[in-house]
């Protein structure tokens, strides 16, 4: 356990983001997978560029994914 008032404080904080980013990450997931059953790719990039912007993942994650995604649609 935390013996300091600011370690105590950076839990709490830290169970914030980590509640955040599962709720965006996951997001992204169910996205990708909606766009690769034959939905629209759009929503998918935009959470992908949501959550690079608020810092969920890594601005070349996002290029990445996005890169990735792209090329499956293009395949399809």
């Amino acid at each position: 356990m935390p013996n300091t008032a600011s370690a105590k404080k950076r839990l709490r904080q830290d169970a914030k983001k980590r509640l955040r980013n599962t709720v965006v990450k996951t997001r992204i997931k169910t996205e990708i997978k909606k766009a690769l059953s034959g939905g629209e790719a759009t929503p998918a990039f935009g959470a992908i560029d949501r959550a690079a912007a608020k810092g969920v993942i890594h601005k070349n994650a996002a290029a990445r994914r996005k890169s990735r995604l792209a090329k499956k649609l293009a395949a399809a």
